[in-house]
């Protein structure tokens, strides 16, 4: 019902932004072609809108959609030494100090999200605290700060953005084509141009986010990476390794791509859709950077 809500708002706010920008209507002023100006100003608003607005309420949405509990005044020896370690970290690594937060679950994860990465938010899940140990978990915390460091969630909104922007694009241009030269309707749109344009957007949507998915995979090596130099190459090693031996219960979709873990490792065709690559092959990308 959030998620819902929150889809419907969205899209009550770009449709008033297209509706000022008057370009809510993609044909041209004949009713009969399409206005690619229109129409790409159109599928950019919600292309990139939706992408940001998600990016704007992040840290909102992961608080409820996990159940995450920020920690305003440390309440356990735990809750200090998280607080203590995430503030060590940032300093290290020259950026503002986020909030912290635990969430129950019982599987061992972690998650980094916000718009700002100075005013971010990292969260650990109970299972992570009790599984690991303090270097473990330290290496998780670096793992995630570098993905604040590295600016990721505001780069996967702008790849996010950029897919979006010509999936959109590209689906209305296939169901005009449709809709005149195989339908023949010759003055406005008729259902087959609205059925064409949502199943072309399914379809390009599924093969598109194989891009989204590569960019994300990429960034957790570099996140890997950044945690060792912040935590020590053994311990982002043996952290990893824990989860390994763990079975892990993701996170809500909605928050999987910001996790230290995704689901478990696949290989083929199915790890392109795979916001996370193979655990195994993140140790040896570690191992043999340890040895360079």
């Amino acid at each position: 019902m959030l998620f819902l809500l929150t889809n419907i708002a969205v899209l009550v706010v770009l449709g008033i932004v297209l509706r000022l920008l008057g370009v809510d209507h993609v044909l041209d002023q004949s009713g009969t072609g399409l206005s690619y100006r229109n129409l790409l100003i159109f599928s950019a608003v919600f292309g990139f809108g939706g992408s940001f607005i998600s990016l704007s309420i992040s840290k909102w949405t992961a608080k409820r959609v996990t159940g995450a509990r920020v920690i305003e005044q440390p309440r356990s020896a735990d809750e200090i030494w998280l607080v203590d370690t995430v503030k060590k970290q940032t300093q290290m690594a020259g950026i503002g100090m986020p909030e912290v937060a635990i969430f129950d679950s019982d599987a061992p994860n972690a998650f980094a999200t916000g718009m700002n990465r100075n005013k971010a938010l990292v969260a650990v899940s109970t299972g992570l605290l009790r599984t690991m140990n303090q270097a473990e978990a330290e290496a998780v915390l670096a793992h995630e700060v570098s993905h604040v460091v590295n600016g990721d969630m505001i780069t996967l909104t702008l790849i996010q953005g950029v897919i979006n922007t010509f999936v959109i694009f590209i689906a209305r241009v296939v169901g005009h084509f449709v809709d005149r030269v195989i339908l023949g309707n010759e003055e406005g749109h008729g259902l087959g141009f609205f059925i064409t344009t949502i199943f072309a957007q399914i379809v390009f949507g599924i093969l598109a986010s194989v891009i989204v998915l590569w960019f994300s995979r990429k960034r957790e090596f570099r996140a890997d990476a950044g945690g060792a130099k912040l935590a020590g190459t053994n311990n982002m090693i043996s952290a990893l390794e824990k989860l390994k031996e763990n079975v892990q219960e993701p996170l809500p979709k909605q928050m999987s791509a910001f996790g230290i873990s995704g689901k478990p490792s696949k290989h083929g065709l199915k790890l392109l859709f795979m916001s996370h690559p193979p655990l195994e092959d993140r140790i040896e990308a570690l191992k043999n950077s340890g040895r360079m």
